[in-house]
């Protein structure tokens, strides 16, 4: 994966060192003695200027133009022939030349900068060396004068800096804009998967970000989703008893003493209902609150307990429990026990008397799974799918319930990492299934 924090980084240090590497460049290039030679006012056209003069006007004129040179620009000029022999006798003083001499090995203690050209005159073909002696202070003064120095350099450095930072700036601003333009679509609820999609193909942090953000957005829809469709199912589902109170309670404002007693047992039963009702709506509510760390769950001991209490309420039924040994689960074992108990209590509503009800509770490969199984008629192909939603009952289902145990058993498996497996049994009956990994992880919201 590829830092956006190292890019960044690298990016300022580059734009550093490309500036600093140009302007150390430039101001390698400016000192170069053909730069001088060619920027200078005073050299550009020193070797034709004087050529012409000294061949057409003599040695005399020739000599003032390089004492006026020398007045002007502080230069000093020799010009030699082929042979090395004086053409004029310039503006360089003897003693001058005999210092230069004994700084030969060294050249950088001169005060001056020393300088050579040739030319060959077009007119007689001559060719002349001209040796050119500019102080330091005279050239230095010339660089800062000339100003192409430092607005170069402030150019340079402005481009280069300007061009390092847009791109810096863009490849920040726009996946920001990205993320802005979905939280956005998120708070309308609006939000589509695919808006982030290149965005979550990069392989840096805003990459990663637009991936757990893809999966964040996916969760809160369904969960929104689910949220509307349970409240849908909830104001249905109590609209029936609530419906059933009234009428009742209208009834027995009418009615004679003696018929309002017969109604009592009613309203009783109706209040019940609801209340069971109310009760497994609020317990797949809490399924979906935040829960502790995962523990050890002791797989024997609760389902142990579930036989025991449903062979209690019904002593005519026949639960039969196997459990493989060394069985270790981890999870939250109230929520376990919740969904355990649901499938129980619905495989015994189906269950013919007298038939056996298998629970059991098995290791396979790096799962576990924990199944309870009737022998009652089981559930139509085509409505298998739609078991384990909220408030939904097979049409041919007749015995009572509000279709709320399986979905609690269904967010249960979810929440631990697993899923529930609903299916008719191939020796007949009905096999619920809680598929379960031995070490879930924290559970997320769905």
């Amino acid at each position: 994966m590829r830092s956006l924090f190292w890019r960044i980084l690298a990016s300022f240090w580059l734009a550093i060192a490309l500036v600093a590497g140009l302007s150390i460049l430039l101001g390698h290039m400016l000192n170069q003695d053909a730069w001088i030679l060619s920027r200078h006012p005073g050299l550009n056209n020193l070797p034709q200027t004087w050529s012409e003069l000294y061949e057409n006007q003599g040695e005399a004129a020739s000599q003032d133009y390089l004492q006026g040179l020398k007045r002007r620009y502080h230069i000093d000029v020799q010009v030699l022939n082929d042979a090395g022999e004086a053409v004029v006798s310039g503006t360089f003083p003897a003693r001058a030349a005999a210092f230069e001499a004994r700084q030969h090995d060294d050249p950088r203690q001169l005060p001056w900068r020393r300088l050579t050209t040739e030319y060959t005159s077009p007119k007689t073909g001559e060719t002349y060396l001209l040796i050119y002696r500019i102080p330091h202070p005279e050239l230095d003064a010339w660089h800062r004068q000339s100003l192409l120095w430092p607005f170069s350099a402030l150019g340079i450095a402005l481009v280069v800096l300007t061009l390092f930072s847009l791109l810096v700036t863009l490849s920040i601003t726009r996946p920001l804009s990205r993320l802005r333009g979905a939280v956005h679509d998120l708070g309308l609820t609006v939000y589509q998967q695919n808006s982030l999609a290149q965005l979550a193909n990069r392989r840096d942090e805003f990459g990663v970000l637009a991936t757990d953000f893809n999966r964040m957005g996916a969760r809160l829809q369904s969960l929104i989703g689910s949220q509307r469709q349970l409240l849908r199912d909830v104001s249905h589902e109590l609209r029936s008893p609530l419906a059933r109170l009234r009428i009742a309670l209208a009834l027995a404002e009418r009615a004679e003493p003696a018929e309002r007693e017969k109604l009592w047992p009613r309203l009783a039963r109706d209040c019940d209902r609801l209340e069971a009702l109310i009760s497994e709506i609020l317990a797949l509510a809490r399924l979906d609150a935040t829960v502790g760390n995962p523990e050890p769950v002791d797989v024997r001991g609760m389902l142990e307990h579930l036989q025991g209490e449903a062979q209690f309420n019904d002593e005519g039924q026949d639960i039969h429990v196997y459990i493989e040994d060394n069985l270790v689960l981890h999870g939250w074992p109230d929520m376990l026990e919740r969904a355990m108990d649901n499938l129980l209590r619905n495989a015994l509503r189906f269950n013919p008397p007298g038939a056996r009800i298998e629970m059991q509770a098995c290791r396979v490969g790096d799962r576990a799974q924990l199944s309870v199984r009737d022998h009652g008629p089981g559930v139509a192909p085509e409505h298998l799918a739609q078991l384990g939603e909220p408030f939904y009952r097979a049409p041919d289902q007749t015995a009572p319930g509000h279709g709320l145990g399986l979905a609690i058993a269904k967010r249960a498996a979810e929440r631990h990492g697993g899923h529930l497996t609903l299916q008719n049994h191939p020796e007949g009956g009905f096999l619920a299934c809680l598929d379960l990994p031995l070490e879930p992880v924290m559970p997320t919201v769905n």
